[in-house]
């Protein structure tokens, strides 16, 4: 549901900007109005995953450049090009474009509490960033994610649409198997990386499937 509302405010900023000013523009400011909203959540765990398992070879030291509040080379590089690989693959999109605003926020999200469901929290303690949601999520409940993170879908022209989910399934089963790897689990930046890389492989599954559609 969180999903769906800052894709509509993201896709509503997009529409009313493309009415008087060009398409690039409306998507960039589009993307800025999603940041604004949900304070950079999701792209700052990004940014400290880029950075603690970049600069870091052991549990502990990833955890605690994670925890670091302070913007480093690995997240910097990581930030930028997964914003310009989200605006390029908006860009070129051919239609559609302010329900793939809703549904890229929406399905992206509810990947997300599915790594909080599979995953155990690896920070059970008072330096923790955030607290550990998934632990008490049920399945019925990533189930109840689904069904609303996928309504969005049903408003494309072609049900094809529906294999997009299966990218961006796959991005999150492949990261939680490097997080489990390397620090037994998952933390709230785990989970924000995760979102952010789903909503790309998400942009760029619809960019495939239009060629074949």
């Amino acid at each position: 549901m969180v999903g769906i509302i800052v894709g509509g405010f993201g896709a509503l900023v997009y529409w009313g900007i493309s009415i008087i000013l060009p398409q690039t523009i409306a998507i960039l400011f589009s993307m800025i109005a999603t940041i604004w909203l949900t304070g950079a959540f999701h792209e700052d765990g990004f940014a400290d995953v880029c950075d603690g398992f970049g600069g870091g070879w052991t549990k502990d030291k990833i955890l605690t450049i994670m925890k670091d509040s302070r913007l480093g080379t690995y997240g910097t590089i990581g930030l930028v090009g997964m914003l310009v690989i989200k605006f390029t693959g908006l860009l070129y999109l051919p239609s559609q474009l302010i329900i793939t605003l809703i549904a890229g926020h929406s399905v992206s999200r509810f990947i997300a509490s599915i790594l909080l469901y599979l995953y155990p929290y690896v920070r059970d303690d008072i330096t923790s960033k955030a607290k550990p949601m998934g632990h008490a999520q049920k399945i019925s409940i990533v189930i109840w994610n689904g069904f609303i993170g996928i309504i969005p879908l049903f408003f494309y022209s072609s049900y094809w649409v529906f294999l997009t989910i299966i990218p961006p399934f796959i991005s999150m089963l492949l990261l939680g198997r490097f997080f489990k790897k390397w620090i037994g689990g998952q933390t709230g930046d785990c989970a924000g990386a995760t979102q952010q890389v789903a909503e790309v492989v998400f942009y760029l599954s619809l960019l495939v499937l239009w060629k074949f559609i």
